[in-house]
This record gives C-alpha cells, sequence and structure tokens, in this order.
C-alpha cells in the first residue's frame, strides 16, 4: 500500500496547493470559477475525446461490469435514502444524500488519476463508470426533485433532462469520440497533437480547481456529512466490489478500475446541484471536503486492493 499511497501523493499534493492557494485569497473563487470552466469545456473534453476516439464501444460497454456497477451504486444511493428518510428528510433532501452517498469524481479525479496510476487499459472501465454516473445518476437526482415538487412526471421534466444531457461537454465529447473511432478515419496528425496538449493540461487543471473549491467548502452538519463520506468511500466500494467480482463476474483488472473508480471521493458537481436545487447545500459542501480529505488513504488502499 506504501507504494500507492506514495504515486497518488503528488496528485492529492497538487489539490493541497490548489487548496492553500484558494485559502490564502491568492487564488480567489471567480478564479476558481473560470479554470473550473476551462477544465470542464476544454482541457478535460479534449482528454475524453482523445481517449474514446481511440477506442471502439466494445472495449468501453462490457454489460457484466455496467451491471455490477450499477447494481452496487444503486444499493448504496438506496441506503442514503433510506437512512435520510427515517429521519424524517423529505424526497429532494434523501435524494441529494443519495448522490453525495454514491456519486465519485470520476471526472475531474478518476479520469486523469487511476489513467495513470493503473494504465492506459483503464480508460474503458472509468469512462464506463463516468458515463453511467452521467446519464443515469444525473437523470436520477433531476427526476426525484423536481418530480417530487411537481408531483407529477411531465414532458417539462423529461425536455430538461435531455437538455441537461446534451449541454454536458463530458458526455458529447465521449459521444463524439465514438463516432469518430466508429468511422475508422484517423485523426490528423496536427489534430491528435492538439488533443494531446490540451488534454493534457486536465491532470493538473482539475486537481487544482480541486484544492481550490474545498478553500471555500464549509464544515457544516458534521456528523451527517461524516455518514455520507463513509457510505462514498467504505460502502460505495465494498458495494461495487460485491457486484462486479461476485454477482456480475467481470475479468479482474476492469473490476479492479471500476472499484477503484467507486473509491473516489464525493464529486464535486453534487454542490452545484445542490445549490442550483437550494436542497442540503451545507451537507453536501461538508461530506466534499470530509470525503476528499480521508481519499488520500482510503484511495490508495482500495487501489493497493485491486491491483493484487
Amino acid at each position: 500500500m506504501l507504494d500507492i499511497f506514495l504515486q497518488t501523493m503528488p496528485f492529492f499534493a497538487l489539490i493541497a496547493v490548489g487548496y492553500g492557494a484558494g485559502k490564502t485569497g491568492f487564488f480567489p473563487e471567480e478564479a476558481t470559477a473560470y479554470l473550473t470552466k476551462f477544465v470542464f469545456y476544454f482541457a478535460l473534453s479534449a482528454m475524453l475525446f482523445h481517449f474514446s476516439a481511440n477506442l471502439s464501444l466494445a472495449e468501453i460497454f462490457d454489460p457484466r461490469l455496467a451491471a455490477g456497477y450499477l447494481l452496487g451504486t444503486g444499493v448504496v444511493y438506496g441506503i442514503a435514502m433510506t437512512v435520510a428518510f427515517m429521519r424524517g428528510m423529505d424526497v429532494p433532501t434523501a435524494a441529494f444524500e443519495g448522490q453525495v452517498a454514491a456519486i465519485g469524481n470520476t471526472g475531474f479525479l478518476g479520469v486523469p488519476m487511476l489513467a495513470m496510476l493503473m494504465g492506459q487499459d483503464a480508460v474503458g472501465p472509468i469512462i464506463l463508470v463516468l458515463a453511467i454516473d452521467l446519464v443515469v445518476f444525473s437523470s436520477l437526482i433531476v427526476i426525484l426533485v423536481v418530480g417530487s415538487r411537481e408531483g407529477r412526471m411531465s414532458l417539462r421534466l423529461f425536455r430538461i433532462l435531455a437538455v441537461g444531457l446534451l449541454k454536458n461537454p463530458m458526455i458529447v465529447s465521449i459521444v463524439l469520440g465514438f463516432v469518430v473511432s466508429a468511422t475508422e478515419v484517423p485523426i490528423p496528425g496536427p489534430a491528435n497533437d492538439f488533443l494531446s496538449i490540451l488534454g493534457a493540461a486536465a491532470t493538473p487543471g482539475a486537481l487544482f480547481a480541486i484544492g481550490a473549491s474545498l478553500a471555500s467548502k464549509s464544515a457544516e452538519r458534521m456528523t451527517i456529512a461524516g455518514w455520507l463520506s463513509f457510505c462514498k468511500l467504505v460502502l460505495h466500494p465494498a458495494a461495487v466490489a460485491l457486484g462486479v467480482y461476485v454477482i456480475f463476474p467481470a475479468p479482474l483488472y476492469d473490476a479492479g478500475v471500476v472499484v477503484a473508480a467507486a473509491s473516489l471521493p464525493v464529486a464535486g458537481n453534487v454542490f452545484m446541484l445542490a445549490q442550483h436545487y437550494k436542497v442540503a447545500p451545507q451537507r453536501v459542501s461538508a461530506a466534499i471536503l470530509i470525503s476528499t480529505t480521508l481519499s488520500i488513504v482510503t484511495v490508495s488502499f482500495v487501489i493497493s486492493l485491486v491491483l493484487v
């Protein structure tokens, strides 16, 4: 584990540098917002397009892997929502607690870090996890929150879902990459170099942006945030491991990558959604802060287990 821990340290060190820059005010919130936008719309999108364009759909979509991840994630999502209901929470709040407990920072942290730590063969399973999170669970949170507020399913709700998916640059980049891959038309050399250069900015940019954004996160509602962090860092990888190793046994290496992806801390975009819908932003913020801090140890531990 020490070996893996030392390999992950540079990634978390970049997060720490971003946190220090944000905490001291050297890198204000406005700057963090623009850096995040650059990574989200340009650097990470270029990286995902480049990856997808060089992979076939068959190399990414394994039904056993998808089923195992969906099952494990759905179970943890359900556990978190059930506990929230037992505490008397309404549907939107319970839904956000489920989202916090089961959706990791695969885009900004998982794609760059796991691809470097576990090898290029990890890219396919990582993209599969990212696609499931973006399409299935990002849609689910909108259905639960908007549907419960309106009291019914409506065409407006499905329009919101469709527009949200079409406007997400990560989904668009992956789909366009698959289109290029399917045509089997080689990417011209200069375009390939452009994508490589721009995509290379995703790793340092995303990690710095994660740290800088953590500087503005509050540490309120610590008991609930601690429980949700436990769900994300411990229950989620354990449930996914059960899904991909036992219930829907997948190839060992691919299964290990998916379990490692499930061990990632809470995704930052959950906080943006919580702010947008005005549902429990404080506990989401605290869970992101706690889970990211603890993941320095827990992610290394999980990766060391799955690579044995």
